[in-house]
């Protein structure tokens, strides 16, 4: 028996045979066999159903099952009519032009596609009590024919938000033509390939500007591709593969990939875990699809992509989820409206999906690539207890199948790796060790408050004002899932220091043109440990504030001063903010003495020196909080339609455990000062402020912050302004990290002004030589005390030199 021909010359020689040559005509069959598009169509279908799966196990059973249900469901509330196609979902807008009402008829348009997609996939996946349904596909092209009739041809003129008619609605059409391709005809195809040319022509990516950028412009690319694919065009196939290209670069403003792993959309907003996601998805779909094919991507700028797997997404992925401080607006999702399904979306499920992309992605990787990407994904799956990846809400079947291979393949699950990652960029700091895990989400004039837009996120206002979240290794991995965003205090987000001022829902402006006018937010790392600063501008107020954090082996300490305002409001600087579920009861022990559990309990504690929540952590006050702390258990009731117009209404009760220092109404120049202890127990708590030899604040001024640790070797200082701290003398504003061990040194050194100026560094210190350093740091002395002279740059990097100890 002759070997079967691979893919590759399978669609090699189809494209050649459009060259005339003798030989004999092919029979149909044949020819339809050898034709690339048709190949492509089967590919695509692949990736869309899944392959090597048993419909009646588990996961897939109940998956297929509860997917038959909910066509079911559509389909028995399916009702042509005037302006719908299901009666809960108008689309023919009174009133055609770009303002809200318009973009919810556009968006029931798109849903209404989505729908028409879900009822085709219970048609074509086995074990769906649907499947092959004659009667069903028949409804299914009705509906096709009516909305294309009414709403989504070559000859209407779109209304409401350009995504739906560019991405969301031709992306839903495609894959149903993909599906459903043999009973279609020629005529329907023609159609729907008409409406998609003119909704998406060939210029929506002629520039890589607007709305054709990063994760946008690669949805894009699918549409033209697919729609090369349906339509047999191979001039649209090619199309799509080019106009990647502009994708893989690096960028150093704005929309795509940073050099750092930073990942930025609509110019201002941190977001690999939703738009990042979502371009991460979308490459990995293109690459599997055109791989060995005549459109395969061979630009070698695609390498990014693959380096930005451990570079981009990874370092935002822990035990599962992916960390809201780079989710954007699709943190206040929730439940949405539109779901029959009523799932709610989460950090978890966010991460299920970029675990699906890596494990994708991983097919079109190098040897090396895919085996750390297969462990990395195995890790991420086993330690998913919270929300179990091979059966989230979120995964189709095909995704499921891909994980569930890694789940079961013979790699090596890789532990979640310790650490410390800035990334300057996009004011974004990950800090992990063995046991837990923190991210800080900062502002400035380059990077938004917090984004809102199409009604969502309406409320996160201070997010971005020095919010601290943490997680533990194998507990409150639910904190901000569990129904967080909308029954949080929105003025009292942990980490964050913030006026009272009353705030309008989307204060400041939608797409994250609410930035505050500051250039000091940066820091220096070891990628060990780390000093971090912010200099704060509150969101539509007098507030300033001068914030850093210094991340540690088993704690973060946190100072501020320079806390001013004139808003004629309180200014707050929250501690911690707990979500303890809906009933939780957690102890909290103040200087060893146990507080009251009931909500509605609230105090005001003086000379605290340390403080213990059960199951969560412990909080240490250098100096014993001489301004006193304000502690309150409440239980909050939000729903997610209060921060998000497109979801439920239903109500959400949480308790929380809330610690803040009050700096008063309009105060001057306030300051506070406490350690952090993920997962310390009261003991351990207890022990740190008695140990009076393991931290020295060196400054907490509004000129400078520092601190000391010397059991560590740490020393870390934010210039706000050149001046002196402890050893340590800086001509300029700087961020600094000394870290001694043994008997060298490593100095790190920021310009977080990002205004290219030379900082002259000098550390006190006999130094007997320096060893290594960074092109970018000159050494001017030695021995007595180290000097250096940084050229910094304008992106905020860390800049390094090494150094031997006398």
């Amino acid at each position: 028996m002759p070997p079967t021909p691979s893919r590759r010359s399978v669609l090699l020689a189809a494209a050649a045979a459009t060259v005339p040559l003798a030989l004999p005509p092919a029979s149909p069959a044949r020819a339809a066999e050898a034709d690339p598009h048709d190949a492509l169509r089967q590919v695509w279908r692949d990736l869309v159903l899944g392959t090597g799966f048993t419909p009646t196990a588990e996961p897939y059973a109940a998956k297929l099952a509860a997917l038959g249900a909910t066509a079911r469901d559509l389909r028995s509330t399916m009702a042509p009519a005037g302006g719908s196609l299901w009666p809960d979902l108008p689309y023919a807008d009174p009133e055609p032009d770009t303002d809200a009402e318009s973009y919810t008829y556009s968006g029931n348009l798109g849903t209404s596609y989505h729908r028409l997609r879900t009822m085709t996939e219970a048609y074509a996946q086995p074990g769906t009590g649907l499947t092959g349904d004659t009667a069903l596909r028949a409804e299914i092209l009705a509906g096709l024919d009516h909305l294309h009739d009414q709403a989504y041809h070559a000859s209407r003129a779109r209304y409401g938000n350009w995504y739906h008619w560019q991405i969301g609605i031709p992306q839903a059409l495609l894959d149903i033509d993909v599906l459903l391709h043999d009973h279609l005809g020629a005529a329907r195809i023609a159609d729907h390939c008409a409406a998609v040319d003119h909704f998406v022509p060939d210029s929506a990516v002629a520039a890589y500007t607007g709305t054709s950028t990063g994760a946008n412009r690669v949805d894009l690319c699918r549409v033209l591709a697919l729609r090369g694919v349906v339509g047999k065009s191979s001039a649209k196939l090619a199309l799509a593969r080019d106009a990647l290209s502009p994708v893989f670069p690096y960028v150093t403003k704005g929309d795509g990939l940073h050099p750092d792993g930073s990942f930025i959309q609509h110019l201002y907003v941190p977001y690999a875990g939703s738009y990042g996601a979502v371009m991460l998805g979308g490459l990995s779909l293109l690459f599997a699809l055109l791989k060995d094919s005549p459109w395969e991507v061979t630009d070698p700028g695609r390498q990014v992509v693959a380096d930005s797997v451990e570079k981009a997404y990874a370092p935002f992925l822990f035990n599962g989820l992916a960390m809201d401080a780079v989710s954007g607006r699709a943190v206040s999702r929730g439940v949405q409206k539109a779901d029959t399904r009523g799932i709610r979306q989460d950090d978890h499920l966010r991460g299920h999906a970029v675990i699906a992309c890596v494990a994708l992605l991983a097919r079109s990787a190098s040897t090396a690539e895919r085996a750390r990407w297969d462990g990395m994904v195995k890790g991420w799956i086993a330690r998913d207890h919270h929300s179990p990846v091979l059966t989230s809400p979120a995964l189709g079947v095909a995704q499921l199948a891909r994980l569930k291979a890694v789940a079961d393949g013979t790699s090596t699950a890789s532990p979640e790796p310790t650490g410390h990652r800035l990334f300057p960029a996009m004011d974004r700091a990950v800090h992990r060790r063995p046991t837990w895990a923190a991210a800080l989400s900062m502002a400035s004039n380059r990077i938004t408050y917090y984004e809102n837009g199409n009604g969502e996120n309406l409320r996160a206002w201070h997010s971005g004002s020095g919010m601290l979240y943490w997680w533990g290794d194998t507990y409150a991995n639910g904190q901000y899932s569990d129904g967080f965003w909308p029954t949080v205090d929105p003025r009292r987000l942990p980490g964050t220091t913030a006026s009272r001022k009353v705030l309008a829902d989307g204060e400041g402006g939608a797409w994250g043109v609410a930035r505050p006018d500051v250039r000091w937010v940066g820091g220096a790392t070891d990628g060990t440990y780390a000093a971090v600063g912010q200099y704060l501008k509150g969101l539509s107020s007098t507030l300033l504030a001068k914030k850093s954090w210094f991340f540690l082996d088993d704690a973060v300490v946190c100072l501020g001063a320079g806390i001013h305002g004139r808003d004629g409001t309180g200014v707050e600087s929250v501690v911690e903010n707990r979500n303890l579920g809906a009933a939780g009861t957690h102890a909290l022990t103040v200087d060893g003495s146990a507080q009251p559990v009931t909500p509605g309990w609230s105090a005001t504690l003086t000379g605290v020196r340390w403080a213990h929540l059960a199951g969560h952590a412990g909080y240490v006050f250098p100096g014993g909080a001489p301004s006193g702390l304000k502690a309150l258990r409440e239980a909050r009731t939000g729903a997610w339609s209060d921060i998000n117009r497109g979801a439920t209404a239903d109500p959400v009760t949480r308790r929380y455990l809330t610690l803040w220092f009050d700096h008063g109404t309009d105060p001057t120049w306030a300051t506070y000062a406490y350690v952090l202890m993920p997962g310390a127990s009261a003991a351990r708590t207890s022990e740190r402020p008695a140990d009076t030899g393991w931290l020295t604040v060196l400054a907490n001024t509004n000129d400078q912050q520092g601190v000391r640790v010397p059991s560590l070797g740490f020393t870390g200082v934010s210039f706000w302004f050149g001046g002196t701290v402890g050893a340590v003398t800086a001509s300029a504003p700087a961020s600094v990290m000394i870290r001694e061990s043994g008997g060298t040194a490593t100095v790190c050194v920021s310009g977080p002004l990002r205004d290219g100026a030379a900082v002259d560094l000098t550390w006190n210190r006999p130094v007997a030589a320096v060893t290594s350093h960074d092109p970018s740091v000159q050494v001017i002395a030695t021995g007595r005390a180290l000097e250096l002279r940084i050229t910094p740059g304008t992106l905020g990097a860390v800049h390094k030199a090494v150094v031997r100890l006398t």
